[in-house]
This record gives C-alpha cells, sequence and structure tokens, in this order.
C-alpha cells in the first residue's frame, strides 16, 4: 500500500464505521440470535454522495459490516458506548502503527488509544466468524480474559480490493514508554529477534531475548501471581478447545523509576486530559482488568492513575518496579498455520487426525509452563520472610517451620525435575514439528510427549497450590 491509499483507507473506515454505527442506533435492544453471528450489511458510497451517505474525497467504495447486532452486544458487555466509539474512531484521524510481526497486516491506533484497527485477510476474517458464537459465550461467563477483545468486524471493497478490518482493544498504551517490548510463545527455538528488529527504535524482542535479558523473571505479589495465572490457564484452554495454537503473549515492561516518571507524567498527564475532556475512560480494556475484572482495577492502582493507565504493578529481581501491559495476540492467523501443519501430518502418518487433536493441548501446556516458570514469579521467592529473627527464639515454632519448609523443599524439587523434563519436551518438539518431514518416524511417537508434558503440568500446578497453603500456615504460625 501507498502512503495515499493508507489515508484513503483511513478514510472509508472512518466513514464507514461512522454509517454503520450510527445506523445501529435505530435498531431495538434485544438479545443476540444465533442468526446475528451470520448477518453481513452494506452500503455503497460514492463519492458524490447519496441521500443516504454524505460526500467525500476518496474513490467510491462499499463497507460491508459483519455481524452488527452481535458485534454491538460485545461493545456493551466491555462498555462501550455507541457515541464513544464513534468519537474514538472517527473524531481525528486514525494513527499508523509499524508493524513488528510477518503478517504484512497494517495496524492503526485511534488518538486517544483505545482502539487499535488491523487488516485481516480473509481466512482469518472468516474464521473470525466462525469464532464468534464460542468465543464470546466464553466472553460472557469470564469477562476476565487475556484474549484479543473483538468490538467489530468490516470491510472496504473499492477498485476489486478487499480490504478486511478487525476492532480490538489495544494492549499497549502510547501514552506511556514502554521501556521493553516482548512476543513471547514458550518456544526458544530460534526465537531472538532479527536484526533489523533490533535497529528499530521500539524494537519487539522474542523468547531467548526474554531470558537473557530478565533471567531471574518478573515478580508479583502472592494475589496478582495467581490472578495472572489462572486467567493464562482459562485463556489457554479456550484457545485449546477451538484446536488454536500458534498465538503470543504481547508483554509491554515501562519501568517506573524517578527521572523517567517525572518525564512520563507529563505525557500520560496530557493524555488522560485530552481523554477526560472527551468524557472518557482511560482505556477500556486495561491489563489489570483483565485478570482482576472491572471492579478491582480502580482500587488498586487509584493512587497513580494517570502514571499507571491500567498497567499491573511488578518488581525486577533488582527490585526495580514496573507496570506490565500484555494481550494474548494473533489467535487468527494460527488457524492458518495448524491447517498447513494437519496436512503435513496427514500425509506422513494415517492416523492424523489423532496428531491434529493434540497439538494445540501440547502447545498450551508449553506455553503456561514458560510463563509459569520463567517469566512470572511470586514475590515471596525473592526474599526469606521477615518473621524470621523472632521464629528463630522459640523453639516449637522453629520446629513446626523445620516440617513445612522441608514440604516446600520436597514439593520444589519435585517441581525443578517437572521444569526438567519439560526442558527436554522443549527441544524435541521443536526438532519434531520442524524436523517431522525428514523423520516421519517422529510423529507417531508424540502421545509419550504429551503424557509428560502433561505429568510435568500436573506437577508445578500441584506444587504451586502447596505453596500457597504452606504460606498461609506459616503466616498463621508467626501471627499466632
Amino acid at each position: 500500500f501507498t502512503q495515499t491509499t493508507s489515508s484513503a483507507i483511513k478514510g472509508a473506515i472512518q466513514l464507514g464505521i461512522g454509517y454503520t454505527v450510527g445506523n445501529l442506533t435505530s435498531k431495538p435492544d434485544r438479545d443476540v440470535l444465533m442468526q446475528d453471528f451470520y448477518v453481513v450489511e452494506s452500503v455503497f458510497l460514492p463519492s458524490e454522495g447519496s441521500n443516504l451517505t454524505p460526500a467525500h474525497h476518496y474513490p467510491d467504495f462499499r463497507f460491508k459490516t459483519y455481524a452488527p447486532l452481535a458485534f454491538r452486544y460485545f461493545r456493551e458487555l466491555f462498555g462501550i458506548k455507541p457515541d464513544d466509539y464513534l468519537y474514538s474512531i472517527c473524531s481525528e484521524p486514525l494513527i499508523e502503527l509499524s508493524n513488528p510481526g510477518a503478517s504484512g497486516s497494517l495496524f492503526f491506533v485511534t488518538s486517544g488509544d483505545e482502539f487499535i484497527i488491523k487488516t485481516v485477510q480473509h481466512k482469518e476474517a472468516e474464521f473470525l466468524q466462525k469464532l464468534l458464537p464460542g468465543y464470546y459465550m466464553n466472553l460472557n461467563q469470564n469477562p476476565r480474559t487475556l484474549l484479543p477483545k473483538f468490538y467489530g468486524l468490516y470491510c472496504v471493497q473499492s477498485g476489486g480490493i478487499n480490504i478486511r478490518i478487525v476492532v480490538m482493544n489495544n494492549v499497549l498504551p502510547r501514552a506511556l514508554k514502554m521501556h521493553f517490548t516482548y512476543d513471547l510463545k514458550g518456544s526458544t527455538y530460534k526465537r531472538r529477534a532479527s536484526r533489523k528488529e533490533r535497529e528499530k527504535s521500539n524494537p519487539t524482542f522474542k523468547d531467548l531475548d526474554f531470558l537473557q535479558d530478565m533471567h531471574e523473571g518478573l515478580y508479583f505479589d502472592s494475589e496478582t501471581h495467581s490472578a495472572l495465572m489462572k486467567t493464562l490457564q482459562r485463556d489457554c484452554r479456550v484457545l485449546e478447545s477451538f484446536k488454536i495454537m500458534d498465538y503470543s503473549l504481547l508483554l509491554g515492561i515501562h519501568i517506573l523509576n524517578s527521572n523517567m516518571k517525572e518525564r512520563e507524567g507529563e505525557c500520560s498527564q496530557s493524555a488522560s486530559d485530552a481523554k477526560r475532556h472527551g468524557g472518557q475512560k482511560v482505556l477500556y480494556s486495561t491489563a489489570m482488568e483483565s485478570i482482576q475484572g472491572p471492579g478491582k482495577s480502580g482500587d488498586s492502582v487509584t493512587t497513580e492513575k494517570t502514571n499507571t493507565m491500567g498497567g499491573i504493578p511488578a518488581k525486577s529481581h533488582k527490585g526495580e518496579k514496573m507496570l506490565l501491559f500484555m494481550g494474548i495476540i494473533d489467535i487468527l492467523q494460527s488457524y492458518r498455520l495448524m491447517k498447513k501443519l494437519e496436512h503435513s501430518w496427514k500425509a506422513l502418518v494415517y492416523d492424523g487426525d489423532t496428531v491434529s487433536v493434540h497439538r494445540p493441548s501440547f502447545y498450551a501446556d508449553r506455553f503456561l509452563k514458560f510463563m509459569n516458570a520463567r517469566v512470572f514469579k511470586k514475590v515471596q521467592a525473592l526474599k526469606p520472610s521477615p518473621s524470621k529473627k523472632r521464629c528463630n527464639s522459640i523453639t516449637a515454632l522453629k520446629a513446626a517451620s523445620q516440617e513445612i519448609v522441608c514440604a516446600v523443599s520436597q514439593e520444589w524439587k519435585d517441581e525443578k525435575h517437572g521444569i526438567l523434563a519439560e526442558g527436554q519436551s522443549y527441544a524435541s518438539l521443536d526438532e519434531e514439528v520442524l524436523g517431522s518431514h525428514h523423520r516421519p518416524d517422529l510423529v507417531p511417537s508424540t502421545p509419550s510427549l504429551f503424557e509428560a508434558a502433561s505429568l510435568a503440568t500436573t506437577l508445578s500446578s500441584s506444587s504451586l497450590n502447596a505453596d500457597d497453603k504452606c504460606q498461609h500456615d506459616q503466616t498463621t504460625l508467626y501471627s499466632s
């Protein structure tokens, strides 16, 4: 796309969404029915205007809206009023972002930072349509999610070209500088940012870069850690049920230290003032809300509302304070890749189905284990309990805590064993997926790998629970 078509696309998107959302207000509110997911509305916008549409400076185009009533209902679910949606998207020019991925998509962000508009391929748009009923049934039951929140699916047709776009929540607000951005998949095979990516002013790094830069991981208080891990587990199970894999966790890290805080404070202050002027929230979907639900996020970060932008507070192993922004991305591209791999497996093995059924669960388990073992950690692991000194003087308490410590360390050994087992399975999975066409004999042996993975998961999740329980017992003892 040249620059001119880029501005024409932006203009057409704004005109089209302005028309379709305005048109929706005349339709009465009602429950979403199954057929609403399959409706496609179409309107022609000639440049000279018509009795329904305004005149404009772009070539004539047709604008299609997919499942308009269903998406209206979802926007309501996320607390987005029609006027705010229109104001955010149509009042000021859209800002084009550079795309770190290999997808070739164009990305635009609304001037108030709320929404990302991304061009998608025909297959991805089709997949999203199929996904809608089940995906949103899940969202309805559980608004706490790091999965992408889709607010609209549209298509601009002009001069024989179809440009399909999806409107989503913006994971990384521009009002706060991201000092580090990572795209994490939980795989270490060739997962390093390219030289070209590194030369950018805000590069997006990958798994191996994270292990190198943040080798100790990121630390949270135990409540936030468990909320985050539960949300990730639930989301991965949902993706697995749709047989989706190859998604990533997009992670933005903003470091809060005094010099930077003053500079960025001004930047985010002006941005949030601009928003308040428009009568809007800071962001519709913040990282903190994604893991804790809409009620809590306000309370936990009210003190520094202008500075946190709904980020999740965390610390580095050196004790540096950080705000984390994150979301699971690329859940629509996965299906294409999934199908490609499935065909190649089916060519290799007679029973191709069993392989494709297992793959997404293996991907999810590996993704979760990487997040739990290498990326997100509980702060207790960082420093000994402050009550240690008092504990030493009382022999009875010492004996009791000794038992607990033994239990925890036993669990930890088991978990370590689980992580070691998982380490071996990383390598073998990568070899398998990429080397399978040289070694067809590798594919049928997958079940043992999955057993190992699920065993490691069971171990690590059970040790998580035991850890929580011991922690609780220990504090009860100290306080008594």
